[in-house]
């Protein structure tokens, strides 16, 4: 004779895919935004081709930017008198850093493998708030230190070569 389902039964299961459901897309979201607020940078540092690239003296620092005189180093590059690099604990009064200049303004990303790794820290971040939702509301735990993990080694490897 085979047995019923109860309605309990059902019930459960109902709340635990509403959960799987839930802390998915909380997940999926979290890691999407790591993504949009890295690429803002990492567009620019990654894709070089076309862009001008050089050199950038900083020579002041105000509350959120550092400026100095941009040397071109590519072909079809502008020297400027005086560009702005965002102000960050890896920009230093006096410091020469390799930049790629922002299309169509004066402004400056760092480039390189310090640039790269600079550029997607928001997305190690991500990772790291991930792993608490994948441990926690998916009880994934290989998935969250896997997330973790990566998360982990990005900021070190950008904290270690900025």
């Amino acid at each position: 004779m085979p047995s019923a389902v109860t309605s309990r039964q059902v019930s459960v299961s109902a709340l635990r895919l509403g959960r799987f459901a839930a802390m998915s897309v909380v997940t999926a979201l979290i890691l999407i935004a790591g993504v949009w607020a890295s690429w803002g940078s990492a567009q620019h540092v990654m894709l070089t081709k076309g862009r001008e690239q050089g050199t950038v003296e900083v020579t002041r620092c105000g509350e959120r930017t550092c400026t100095g005189p941009f040397v071109p180093s590519s072909p079809g590059a502008r020297p400027r008198v005086s560009v702005e690099i965002e102000r960050s604990v890896a920009v230093r009064r006096g410091a020469t850093y390799t930049v790629v200049v922002k299309p169509g303004s004066d402004d400056v990303v760092r480039s390189g493998p310090a640039g790269v790794l600079y550029a997607w820290v928001p997305l190690g971040g991500a990772l790291l708030l991930a792993a608490v939702v994948v441990a926690g509301g998916l009880r994934r735990t290989r998935a969250a230190w896997v997330l973790a993990g990566s998360g982990i080694a990005l900021l070190t490897a950008a904290f270690v070569t900025v």
